[in-house]
């Protein structure tokens, strides 16, 4: 494969894909010296979305494809167009089901004749709240804010959309907004109850860090404005007396995962009573 040479890889997904997508980001990124981009098909629930979805990738000279896809007919479906249409593929669930029957002797819950996983109400509330975060992501549809459980707030490169997809994929409807110190607040955000609104906040040094990593991965120069110290203390300032006056609470992230920030987010609106949370058996 030439340097001009790039890699497109699709991941084929019966939900929002985005776990899929890190994975396989994960995993091309240790190929340094590799070009390749990613391309996602989400939400593929009829079996008649496979012919659109091989027509596509027909078309790609150096597509290689991770199947994602939880139904079984309709993955079945999927990798026998693909072998038929001679493109590259992986399913990306058959190493975890072959490595946990290796280990446990247990088979797969096939029961029934078209061999589909069986899907509870919480993959379908799963579904819906991973929608319903997409749809307000970065302060689209501010109506939403008065419709989600969790509310995040927070400055550029505070983690807002990772948390917020985390979260949702939790059954938990979330929406977040992004601040400046030049931009407005949605009236919205004033009507929600301050205790499921979380502020996000960084320190200067690492928010700094990470703002120049981010523009460095476009290409471009890594000493801005967006970098600037200065500007990143204005904008932390900015944050930190809005969440005074909305009363909310004030999470750093600068040493948490996103799994700690929203354990944190979970047990504060327990303690809130505004929700309660159910161990899984």
């Amino acid at each position: 494969m030439t340097e001009q040479d790039k890699i497109v890889a699709y991941i084929v997904s019966d939900s929002i894909g985005q776990s899929a997508v890190n994975l396989v980001r994960a995993g091309l990124s240790k190929f340094k010296e590799m070009n390749y981009k990613i391309k996602d098909y989400t939400f593929i629930s009829n079996p008649s979305e496979i012919e659109k979805v091989v027509a596509d990738l027909k078309s790609e000279e150096n597509a290689l494809v991770f199947n994602a896809l939880i139904n079984h007919e309709i993955s079945e479906l999927l990798e026998k167009e693909l072998k038929k249409n001679e493109i590259k593929f992986t399913n990306m669930l058959e190493p975890i089901i072959n490595r946990v029957t290796s280990f446990t002797g247990l088979e797969l819950d096939d029961e029934d004749e078209e061999h589909e996983l069986r899907l509870d109400d919480r993959y379908f509330d799963r579904i819906d709240a991973l929608e319903f975060a997409v749809q307000h992501d970065d302060g689209k549809e501010p109506k939403g804010f008065l419709e989600a459980e969790v509310v995040i707030l927070g400055i550029s490169r505070t983690s807002k959309t990772p948390l917020s997809i985390y979260l949702a994929n939790n059954n938990y409807k979330v929406a977040n907004l992004p601040l400046m110190p030049e931009s407005e607040i949605p009236e919205e955000i004033w009507e929600v109850d301050h205790r499921r609104v979380f502020g996000l906040t960084n320190d200067v040094k690492v928010l700094s860090e990470i703002r120049k990593e981010r523009m460095i991965s476009y290409g471009l120069n890594p000493e801005t404005i967006y970098s600037d110290t200065e500007r990143i203390e204005e904008e932390i300032a900015y944050a930190h007396k809005l969440y005074k006056e909305l009363d909310c609470k004030i999470i750093n992230v600068s040493n948490k995962s996103i799994e700690e920030t929203a354990a944190l987010i979970i047990g504060s609106l327990n303690e809130s009573g505004l929700i309660e949370v159910v161990e899984e058996s």
